[in-house]
Protein backbone atom coordinates (compact mmCIF):
# COMPACT_ATOMS: atom_id res chain seq x y z
CA UNK A 1 0.00 0.00 0.00
CA UNK A 2 3.00 2.50 1.08
CA UNK A 3 4.46 1.97 -2.55
CA UNK A 4 1.29 2.60 -4.21
CA UNK A 5 0.78 5.74 -2.82
CA UNK A 6 4.47 6.81 -3.33
CA UNK A 7 4.42 5.94 -6.95
CA UNK A 8 0.78 7.88 -7.28
CA UNK A 9 2.41 10.85 -5.17
CA UNK A 10 5.50 10.95 -7.93
CA UNK A 11 2.86 11.08 -10.73
CA UNK A 12 1.01 13.53 -9.53
CA UNK A 13 3.93 16.10 -9.39
CA UNK A 14 5.37 14.79 -12.59
CA UNK A 15 2.03 15.83 -14.12
CA UNK A 16 2.50 18.92 -12.38
CA UNK A 17 5.99 19.84 -13.67
CA UNK A 18 4.72 19.14 -16.92
CA UNK A 19 1.60 21.48 -16.47
CA UNK A 20 4.53 24.55 -15.97
CA UNK A 21 6.41 23.22 -18.07
CA UNK A 22 4.05 22.97 -20.97
CA UNK A 23 2.09 26.65 -20.34
CA UNK A 24 6.07 28.22 -19.83
CA UNK A 25 7.92 26.57 -22.85
CA UNK A 26 10.96 25.74 -19.67
CA UNK A 27 12.50 23.09 -18.62
CA UNK A 28 12.24 23.26 -14.44
CA UNK A 29 14.52 20.54 -14.12
CA UNK A 30 17.62 22.10 -16.08
CA UNK A 31 17.34 24.09 -12.66
CA UNK A 32 20.43 23.60 -10.13
CA UNK A 33 19.63 26.06 -7.57
CA UNK A 34 22.46 28.32 -7.98
CA UNK A 35 20.45 30.81 -6.07
CA UNK A 36 20.93 33.86 -8.77
CA UNK A 37 17.70 34.18 -9.79
CA UNK A 38 16.94 34.90 -5.99
CA UNK A 39 20.10 36.96 -5.52
CA UNK A 40 19.49 39.59 -7.86
CA UNK A 41 15.33 39.73 -7.58
CA UNK A 42 14.28 43.51 -6.60
CA UNK A 43 11.39 41.95 -4.64
CA UNK A 44 13.03 39.24 -2.83
CA UNK A 45 12.77 40.70 0.68
CA UNK A 46 9.14 40.72 -0.16
CA UNK A 47 8.32 37.13 -0.53
CA UNK A 48 7.53 34.14 1.32
CA UNK A 49 9.37 31.94 -1.16
CA UNK A 50 12.29 33.07 -3.18
CA UNK A 51 12.05 32.41 -7.02
CA UNK A 52 14.60 29.52 -6.69
CA UNK A 53 12.65 28.13 -4.15
CA UNK A 54 9.62 28.08 -6.21
CA UNK A 55 11.52 26.54 -9.10
CA UNK A 56 12.40 23.73 -6.99
CA UNK A 57 8.64 23.55 -5.01
CA UNK A 58 7.41 23.24 -9.14
CA UNK A 59 10.28 20.50 -9.10
CA UNK A 60 8.98 18.72 -6.66
CA UNK A 61 5.51 19.25 -7.52
CA UNK A 62 4.21 20.99 -4.64
CA UNK A 63 0.96 22.33 -6.37
CA UNK A 64 -0.80 23.29 -3.15
CA UNK A 65 2.12 24.61 -1.31
CA UNK A 66 3.42 26.53 -4.47
CA UNK A 67 0.00 28.28 -5.49
CA UNK A 68 -0.85 29.25 -2.12
CA UNK A 69 2.58 31.39 -1.73
CA UNK A 70 2.13 35.30 -1.92
CA UNK A 71 5.52 35.03 -3.64
CA UNK A 72 3.45 34.08 -7.55
CA UNK A 73 1.93 37.50 -7.12
CA UNK A 74 4.96 39.73 -5.68
CA UNK A 75 6.68 38.81 -8.81
CA UNK A 76 6.76 42.33 -11.11
CA UNK A 77 8.38 41.22 -14.31
CA UNK A 78 10.97 42.87 -14.21
CA UNK A 79 13.02 39.90 -15.79
CA UNK A 80 16.43 40.29 -13.61
CA UNK A 81 16.11 36.79 -12.45
CA UNK A 82 15.76 35.50 -16.46
CA UNK A 83 19.14 37.46 -17.10
CA UNK A 84 21.06 36.48 -14.46
CA UNK A 85 20.18 32.22 -15.01
CA UNK A 86 22.99 30.79 -15.89
CA UNK A 87 20.82 27.95 -17.31
CA UNK A 88 18.79 30.06 -19.33
CA UNK A 89 15.47 29.55 -17.85
CA UNK A 90 12.97 32.16 -18.24
CA UNK A 91 11.98 32.14 -14.56
CA UNK A 92 9.72 34.98 -14.94
CA UNK A 93 7.61 33.11 -17.65
CA UNK A 94 7.56 29.49 -14.92
CA UNK A 95 6.25 32.19 -12.33
CA UNK A 96 3.44 33.53 -14.83
CA UNK A 97 2.65 30.28 -15.45
CA UNK A 98 1.77 29.60 -11.51
CA UNK A 99 -0.28 32.27 -11.86
CA UNK A 100 -2.26 31.30 -14.46
CA UNK A 101 -2.83 27.71 -13.25
CA UNK A 102 -3.92 29.13 -9.71
CA UNK A 103 -6.42 31.35 -11.41
CA UNK A 104 -7.30 28.63 -13.78
CA UNK A 105 -10.35 26.13 -12.15
CA UNK A 106 -9.93 24.10 -15.78
CA UNK A 107 -7.13 21.79 -16.19
CA UNK A 108 -7.21 22.17 -20.34
CA UNK A 109 -6.31 25.93 -21.01
CA UNK A 110 -3.21 27.15 -20.70
CA UNK A 111 -3.90 31.07 -20.31
CA UNK A 112 -6.74 33.28 -18.03
CA UNK A 113 -9.59 33.79 -19.76
CA UNK A 114 -10.03 37.84 -19.03
CA UNK A 115 -13.19 38.98 -20.65
CA UNK A 116 -15.05 35.45 -19.60
CA UNK A 117 -14.60 36.43 -16.35
CA UNK A 118 -17.38 37.75 -13.77
CA UNK A 119 -16.72 41.75 -13.26
CA UNK A 120 -16.83 40.88 -9.47
CA UNK A 121 -13.80 38.72 -10.35
CA UNK A 122 -12.19 41.29 -12.53
CA UNK A 123 -12.51 43.71 -9.53
CA UNK A 124 -10.17 41.39 -7.23
CA UNK A 125 -7.78 39.91 -9.89
CA UNK A 126 -3.97 40.84 -9.03
CA UNK A 127 -3.06 43.71 -11.55
CA UNK A 128 -0.22 41.37 -12.45
CA UNK A 129 -2.48 38.31 -13.28
CA UNK A 130 -4.17 40.77 -16.01
CA UNK A 131 -0.79 41.82 -17.11
CA UNK A 132 0.54 38.44 -17.86
CA UNK A 133 -2.97 37.02 -19.15
CA UNK A 134 -2.88 39.74 -21.63
CA UNK A 135 1.16 39.27 -22.39
CA UNK A 136 0.20 35.88 -23.71
CA UNK A 137 -2.68 37.27 -25.98
CA UNK A 138 0.38 40.12 -27.44
CA UNK A 139 3.44 37.81 -27.55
Amino acid sequence: METTLRITSAHAGSSFVARIEKISGQKLLACYQCGKCSAGCPMAAYMDVLPNQMIRMAQLGMRQQLLATRSIWMCVSCLTCNSRCPKDIRIAEVIEALRKTALNTGERNDHLEILEMTPEARSVLPPIAMISAMRKLTS
